[in-house]
């Protein structure tokens, strides 16, 4: 099954290329089903780009999804243009009467400030507590993920000595899981983040169970409220190009900044990229999708 855009979205032309199943609205408008109903908090200011990346991922199932976009109110995007806010996004006062199947809320790069500093941490605030009674499931990711952790149950971020940067291995931690249903003894997922989260700190929380870890990334993926709130804190949904986008950026302005890890052939930024994760990325949106958002929410929401 495809899911449901806004006709002009400019991810529609970029994912048809590619050969994933978008379908537009006004063809969706004739088919006899009721999709599932998922709303994408985008906080990255590269917006067209995430929404791409999040869009191909979610078409990759056999039901049918219609997504809402929403930006925040308290923060002017400066990377994207108002028209394409304006014609594509909504706000939460619009959304906040209505019930959602799922809810992606995605990373920022905001890491480095104290969550309290954020300009539209209030408003994340309420969209986080708003999400407990009207989302069947909510997928945070990277900084949404340590955000939505610290918000709900209190657990702190912390610098690292130096940036996370790279694509590092995973395992699984707990067995016979549904959102981890298909995976590999051994995955690969690409992070990229100056902030960390301490296992001891997830594991004092009763509500909080670990699925996967790493042991150069540390903690992966926790559930929370049988798979009512999932946080990730890796960028599973990244470009084959998009770690190099950020090293070729760092570089351009003269920083200091290692090459991604376990990315380039022999670590030589001169190589293309070695794509890794692209099925673990599937599998997991495909299993959110399917175990915590379809066979959960009621038909009638």
């Amino acid at each position: 099954m495809p899911i449901k855009v806004p006709d002009n979205l400019p991810a529609l032309e970029i994912l048809d290329k590619e050969n994933v199943f978008i379908m537009g609205e006004s063809r969706a408008f004739h088919q006899d089903i009721r999709p599932l109903k998922i709303l994408i908090l985008n906080l990255m200011p590269t917006k067209i780009v995430t929404e791409t990346q999040i869009l191909r991922l979610l078409a990759n199932s056999a039901i049918q999804v219609e997504i809402d976009l929403l930006n925040t109110k308290t923060h002017n995007s400066v990377n994207t243009s108002e028209e394409h806010l304006i014609t594509f996004y909504t706000s939460f006062e619009a959304v906040k009467d209505r019930k959602f199947d799922g809810m992606v809320i995605t990373g920022a790069p905001v890491e480095q400030m104290e969550f309290e500093d954020v300009d539209y941490w209030e408003e994340l605030c309420e969209i986080m507590e708003w999400s407990k009674a009207h989302v069947t499931s909510t997928l945070h990711i990277c900084w949404g993920a340590q955000a939505g952790l610290f918000y709900h149950y209190g657990v702190k971020k912390y610098p690292l000595n130096e940036k996370k940067f790279g694509v590092f291995s995973h395992t699984v931690v707990k067995k016979n899981t549904n959102l981890l249903r298909g995976f590999d003894d051994e995955f690969y997922v690409p992070h990229s983040r100056h902030t960390g989260l301490k296992k001891e700190d997830i594991i004092n929380v009763s509500e909080l169970e670990i699925l996967s870890e790493s042991i150069d990334a540390g903690v992966y993926i926790v559930s929370a409220n049988k798979g009512h709130q999932i946080f990730v804190t890796g960028h599973s949904e990244y470009d084959w190009d998009s770690l190099k986008s950020e090293y070729d950026r760092d570089i351009g302005k003269g920083m200091d900044v290692k090459v991604p890890e376990n990315y380039y052939p022999g670590d030589d930024p001169t190589k293309a990229p070695v794509v890794k994760w692209r099925g673990h990325a599937s599998l997991l949106f495909q299993n959110w999708l399917n175990y915590y958002v379809y066979q959960e929410t009621p038909y009638e929401l």
